[in-house]
């Protein structure tokens, strides 16, 4: 299981504080100058900010040696930039615990104007300790852990906030730690098996099913991924029901625990990182584990579709024909485009339910970075579920963007011989809108009206899942676990 540092808030005076180092911020004035920004009573009148090279741009940190006598011997800024909010105070503590690994101990005194900024200040401290080491041999004892013990000075000290802050960094981190586990250690059975695991102690129950049981319910769309690999798919289904929950979510998460695009196969360096294929399934897994853990009044079901993309001689083929959950058939034309099929199963099982909202998470499309880089999460579906999930991502900080689905999509993926084909071949626009235009086939219909579905929205996370570039802010290189807050957020809101 995640290990994320020990937090504690306190109002006692910092000089009377043990750790290593005292955090304090700078933000940039309208002027462009740095002025401090602390809860600490330091005496900085002797230092020369512009010569330090105190910027107070966001992702700035400068040490110095404490110019007090007492408490913390080493000071350290960090950049704010020019506006002081919950998104920036997350962002800038992150960015600095992050680069502090190797230290053991730190107050991060920062001012405060509202629960909302400790709150954010306080995630973003966890956020930035995180690392993972589990697979470094003869250089672990070379690498820096990360900071294990955090102190933040505030006058108020609310008893839930920590509390909170610890299940959000604990369900980030539990998403950064399966999608890092390489696929040979990682796959349908065994992520099984670690999701079982990391809720063993919560109120969440399980159903799981296996090859045989995948085939007698009808899972066409996992199975048809799943049979070229000779470790066979698995269907996870988690459940948190607390008493007098009045709403019911449905989260479902892509988890192709390696995708080497089937017979449809991958060149060679993009094949490298599709360990990465089931953040989506690890995503709705961590978000059920923080609901349960923070015991919020709200019904979620997470449903993890898992299979290995493999070629071999019982690999689907392009042009067969599969059958998916509920009857609908799938011409399948390219079998690089599989997480459509293997959330297709999952949405329809969802949909049975009944559940008043279904969102599903995916590294879906190579388009999806094409339109909106690699920081920004696709956001579509129905319209007021839309809103939602952009409100929840705004509070939490997380950059997506609302796209459509055009009426004129769908047609593309008509198919000769089949209810429906998986791609438009030959096309090369629109790619994650198309995708998303697939998925709408398998939204679940509400009884007794006419037209009506289920509310579906859909996050298409394939750029933000994996920081390939330099780290940033609370973020370093390797999985994000983005939308994980976003989502959290949610379904406190729900």
């Amino acid at each position: 299981m995640p290990t994320i540092p020990n937090l504690v808030l306190t109002a006692e005076s910092t000089s009377a504080l043990s750790s290593e180092v005292l955090l304090i911020g700078a933000v940039i004035a309208e002027g462009g100058e740095a002025h401090l920004f602390s809860t600490a009573h330091v005496d900085t009148s002797a230092l020369n900010l512009e010569a330090l090279g105190v910027s107070g741009a966001a992702d700035s940190l400068v040490r110095i040696p404490s110019p007090s006598s007492t408490g913390p011997q080493t000071l350290v800024i960090v950049g704010i930039g020019r506006s002081v909010t919950p998104s920036s105070l997350r962002y800038a503590t992150g960015s600095a615990i992050r680069r502090l690994a190797g230290i053991d101990s730190v107050v991060v005194a920062l001012p405060t104007r509202s629960e909302e900024e400790l709150a954010a200040i306080a995630e973003g401290a966890l956020l930035g300790a995180y690392a993972f080491e589990d697979y470094r041999g003869l250089t672990k004892e070379k690498a820096q852990s990360p900071v294990a013990n955090i102190t933040i000075h505030n006058a108020d000290t609310p008893t839930q906030l920590t509390s909170r802050a610890a299940a959000i960094a604990d369900a980030v981190a539990l998403t950064k730690d399966l999608v890092n586990i390489p696929a040979n250690d990682l796959f349908p059975a065994s992520m099984v098996e670690e999701a079982l695991a990391s809720v063993a102690d919560l109120p969440i129950t399980h159903t799981v099913w296996t090859e045989d049981e995948l085939k007698r319910d009808g899972f066409g769309g996992i199975l048809g991924v799943g049979q070229g690999s000779s470790r066979p798919p698995r269907l996870l289904r988690l459940d948190y029901a607390p008493a007098g929950a009045s709403r019911h979510i449905a989260l479902v998460g892509k988890g192709i625990t390696f995708d080497t695009g089937g017979l449809s196969l991958k060149p060679p360096a993009s094949m490298i990182g599709m360990k990465y294929d089931m953040t989506g399934a690890a995503t709705v897994l961590a978000v059920i584990r923080a609901a349960a853990a923070l015991k919020l009044p709200v019904h979620v079901t997470s449903w993890l579709p898992l299979a290995e993309n493999m070629p071999s001689s019982t690999a689907t083929r392009p042009g067969d024909v599969i059958t998916a959950r509920g009857g609908r058939t799938i011409e399948v034309l390219n079998t690089d485009a599989e997480g459509r099929l293997v959330l297709a199963d999952a949405l329809i099982a969802a949909g049975e339910e009944s559940p008043d909202a279904i969102i599903d998470v995916a590294t879906l499309t190579g388009a999806a970075i094409t339109a909106l880089g690699n920081r920004t999460v696709g956001l579509m579906g129905d319209d007021e579920l839309v809103t939602s999930v952009q409100a929840a991502s705004l509070r939490a900080g997380e950059s997506l963007w609302p796209m459509p689905i055009p009426d004129e999509l769908r047609p593309m993926l008509a198919s000769d011989i089949a209810d429906i084909a998986n791609i438009k071949p030959g096309n090369t626009a629109a790619g994650m809108l198309i995708a998303a235009a697939f998925l709408t086939d398998f939204k679940t219909p509400v009884s007794g009206t006419t037209g009506a579905t289920i509310p579906w929205a859909h996050l298409d996370i394939a750029g933000p899942a994996h920081n390939q570039g330099g780290a940033y802010g609370y973020t370093g290189t390797g999985p994000t676990g983005t939308m994980v807050r976003t989502l959290i957020d949610y379904l406190t809101n729900a």
